[in-house]
């Protein structure tokens, strides 16, 4: 994996698992553009990625949830001159409690982002790739989207089940091009991403062996995309869930997990 000289762009770069991207991928030689809402968190991480590995950075402020915010972005590095060969789809956030509970502003803001920006980044980028004969497009989607979906958090399960079915279509179209694409499905991951949905104290109930760090979760999902592997899960327990849920008859992996999910993603916060 030495991607010395290639820009890769990674949206939600300000924390969590979209941080550890780009860091994983500045150690290995890429120039790296931060796409996210913080531009004062992005703009510390890309000091340090200038810093520790001597790559080039780019920092954009955007919100993914315009319809208008992928093409700006395109926009902005086309002016550049600047081909992004690698494109780590990570941006996101939760929606904890019941439908009802959040107005529809806030579930097609959801839709735009968690959905929308994905498949429209994509577009924009892929044709390049598939010029130039190569690309690098990761999608990060949950192991949520392998498991029957339950009650609250109502569109999160949905929504990455579409990210997984859509990166296995776009890997079967790309192949023999030099462009692979792979779905990261992780399971609970130390982020603030269940601090910005005030959902820390309800995960915070659940056993530790059930978390994974953000940044063995990065290194194989690109490990992954370099094998050429359209879906990668990580780690033992994650992988065991999603192999659970696949054995089990459906109707028993259906309760299995309206029980244990009922603890964490049905109550309002």
């Amino acid at each position: 994996m030495n991607y010395q000289g290639r820009w890769a762009l990674v949206t939600g770069a300000s924390a969590g698992i979209g941080a550890a991207f780009a860091r994983s991928l500045a150690a290995k030689g890429a120039n790296v553009i931060l796409v996210a809402r913080r531009r004062e968190k992005m703009e510390e991480l890309a000091s340090e990625l200038e810093r520790e590995h001597a790559v080039e950075t780019r920092v954009i402020a955007a919100d993914l949830a315009k319809p208008e915010a992928p093409e700006e972005i395109y926009r902005a590095l086309s002016t550049e001159g600047i081909a992004v060969d690698i494109l780590i789809n990570n941006a996101g956030f939760g929606l904890p409690g019941a439908f009802v509970d959040s107005p529809w502003q806030a579930h097609r803001d959801f839709i735009e982002l968690m959905v929308t920006s994905y498949a429209h980044l994509a577009r924009l980028f892929l044709p390049g790739m598939i010029e130039r004969g190569y690309g690098r497009i990761v999608q990060v989607a949950s192991l949520a989207g392998l498991v029957p979906a339950s009650a609250g958090h109502t569109l999160y399960a949905p929504s990455k089940s579409f990210l997984i079915f859509f990166s296995q279509a776009l890997a079967a179209e790309c192949e023999g091009t030099g462009v692979n694409v792979s779905a990261l499905c992780p399971g609970f991951t130390y982020s603030e991403f269940h601090d910005a949905n005030n959902t820390r104290g309800l995960v915070s109930q659940l056993p530790k062996y059930m978390f994974m760090q953000a940044e063995p979760v990065v290194e194989g999902a690109l490990r992954a995309v370099e094998e050429g592997h359209d879906r990668y899960v990580p780690g033992a327990w994650n992988n065991f869930v999603a192999w659970l849920v696949k054995a089990l008859p459906r109707p028993m992996a259906v309760a299995m997990t309206r029980r244990q999910s009922a603890r964490y993603r049905k109550k309002s916060v």
